[in-house]
């Protein structure tokens, strides 16, 4: 993870406190294919370290957090619904209520993980295709 953040303060993309915009979110792609692999390893660590807020099923029906987002529900999504701005939402935080991830995360291989379990809790719909592991 320190090599991309490295590479993205020299080359102007993340700004100085480490934290990617919103704008500089959305350029970003996930570098790990959405693949049933890639979801299991992001359920698993979903459910480590997310339920308490979002729920086991991702709805964020607990009354823990008011304003923890419904996970299946990509419209009600206020820090944006792109690979980038999910993977930044759980590396950065997401206003008050969602904190920064990056330090107990250690591979940003597997915040992109999370990023395909989010997405693959979306409604069939709008769910990209599944790639052969």
């Amino acid at each position: 993870m320190r090599v991309l953040a490295v590479a993205l303060l020299a080359t102007g993309v993340l700004a100085g406190d480490g934290k990617l915009t919103q704008a500089e979110a959305r350029k970003l792609k996930n570098p790990v294919p959405y693949t049933k692999a890639s979801i299991d390893r992001g359920r698993t660590l979903f459910l480590q370290m997310c339920t308490g807020c979002h729920g086991s099923d991702g709805k964020a029906e607990t009354a823990v957090i008011a304003e923890a987002t419904d996970l299946t529900s990509p419209k009600r999504y206020k820090s944006g619904t792109t690979e980038g701005e999910i993977f930044r939402s759980i590396r950065d935080g997401a206003g008050d209520q969602m904190p920064p991830f990056k330090s107990q995360i250690e591979k940003e291989e597997d915040i992109w993980n999370l990023v395909n379990f989010t997405r693959s809790l979306w409604p069939e719909a709008e769910r990209r295709e599944l790639k052969k592991d």
